[in-house]
């Protein structure tokens, strides 16, 4: 182990000679990683958010920075002379997600250890960040949605505990919650109705339907399901 790991990193006080052959090593190692960090944000991408040209840009930034670091090597005025050349650069797209974010650094970083020379570093970086992202998507880690339905309906009285509108959304939802009570007006005994639901099986949303038409004097149901988006 310790022996492949002497290999991937090179020299491990200057990471190396930039001799044409390891620059090449280092822009095709970071080309890989690319790929790699590209499709796992791609695997496990959620939302409407998706944009086919941040993931190109992942493989893209990854293989920029390996070139800038190669260029930089181990000398100082070359480094504050591309810093100030990339400050004349102004990026005005917004990021949306946040979890974007953490793959265009990790793209970063991972461009930083290939042209640096360091390869053990950015491989297993890249393992890690692209099994910690699949476990993340796999278990669905972090999802919190109290609710995920709301139901509408008119009825010409009041709802009790006992009600069989009560009764029926016992059954189809573990939890559920009246937000708003309504008098239609126009001398009518209709009342609006409004539930915050959290359904426990979506494919039964039919018959909760159905149960609750079958109720003398409901009318008016409207149930819209709460998606998980993200911002377009």
């Amino acid at each position: 182990m310790n022996q492949l790991w002497e290999i991937l990193e090179g020299s491990p006080l200057s990471g190396g000679t930039f001799t044409p052959e390891n620059v090449l090593l280092s822009l095709m190692l970071a080309f890989v990683l690319g790929q790699v960090m590209a499709w796992v944000y791609y695997f496990t991408h959620s939302g409407l958010s998706y944009s086919r040209s941040f993931v190109q840009s992942l493989v893209l930034v990854t293989i920029v920075v390996a070139m800038v670091m190669a260029v930089i090597g181990d000398n100082i005025i070359r480094a504050f002379g591309l810093m100030g050349a990339l400050a004349i650069i102004r990026f005005r797209n917004v990021v949306k997600d946040t979890r974007d974010i953490v793959f265009i650094f990790c793209a970063l970083v991972v461009g930083m250890a290939a042209g640096s020379q360091r390869y053990a570093i950015a491989v297993v970086g890249v393992i890690m960040l692209s099994v910690t992202a699949i476990y993340l998507y796999l278990t669905a880690f972090g999802t919190h949605e109290p609710h995920n339905g709301f139901l509408r309906f008119s009825f010409p009285g009041h709802i009790g505990p006992n009600h069989p509108v009560t009764g029926i959304l016992k059954r189809f939802c573990g939890n559920f919650t009246l937000i708003s009570v309504q008098d239609s007006g126009f001398g009518s005994a209709e009342v609006e109705y409004a539930y915050q639901l959290m359904i426990r099986n979506a494919a039964k949303n039919e018959q909760m339907l159905s149960d609750l038409e079958k109720i003398e004097g409901i009318g008016n149901i409207s149930l819209t399901m709460q998606e998980q988006l993200l911002e377009v």
